[in-house]
């Protein structure tokens, strides 16, 4: 499978952020995810470029 799919939990694990931080993020839209079923899922490719995408100071 060539995109992997992270959780929030792993998400905040894999920012080093809390569980509520990356929470508000997702559902402020700062951080790029969906919901499935009430939960929130990522691509591990979309949060590597919000990454670079902040050290590039886009919003």
């Amino acid at each position: 499978m060539a995109d992997q799919i992270l959780t929030l939990k792993e998400v905040a694990e894999y920012l080093k952020l809390a569980d509520k931080t990356a929470y508000r993020l997702a559902a402020e839209d700062k951080l790029p995810g969906f919901k499935v079923g009430g939960s929130w899922r990522f691509k591990q490719e979309d949060i590597e470029k919000w990454i670079e995408d902040q050290k590039a100071g886009k919003k």
